[in-house]
């Protein structure tokens, strides 16, 4: 069976994802890191629970600069995820459907996910 000229389906080396469809994979994404997140996250309330040397040691971990990566990775996707969330449910409400409005709120969920994580840290550290 030969193809002939027949067009081949676009992949994605040749085929250019709109912002839309990289957002959503991208929410996808946070939300599997955030669920991941949650597990060293519980070892932390856990190692609470188990006394004052378990918590040291957790407190160790959170603080080195790999579980403070972690954490900030952790609510990066956090505020991003919450952000895309709020978006969708706009257009559950069939509204900013058009290709410019979701060019536009696809800009501002990202703005505004990397302004409340930086906010967050600022707050956090003092």
């Amino acid at each position: 069976m030969t193809t002939g000229n027949r067009p081949l389906s676009p992949h994605l080396q040749v085929y250019k994802l709109p912002l839309a469809g990289k957002m959503s994979i991208t929410h996808r994404m946070t939300g599997i890191i955030m669920s991941l997140g949650l597990v060293f996250f519980t070892y932390w309330i856990v190692a609470a629970a188990y006394g004052p040397e378990a918590f040291a040691t957790a407190q160790a971990l959170m603080t080195s600069w790999f579980g403070m990566i972690i954490v900030f990775g952790w609510t990066a996707c956090l505020f991003y995820h919450l952000v895309n969330g709020i978006r969708h449910l706009r257009w559950d409400t069939v509204r900013g459907l058009e290709k410019e409005d979701l060019v536009a709120s696809g800009r501002v969920t990202i703005g505004l996910a990397v302004i409340l994580t930086v906010t967050f840290w600022i707050f956090a550290a003092l």
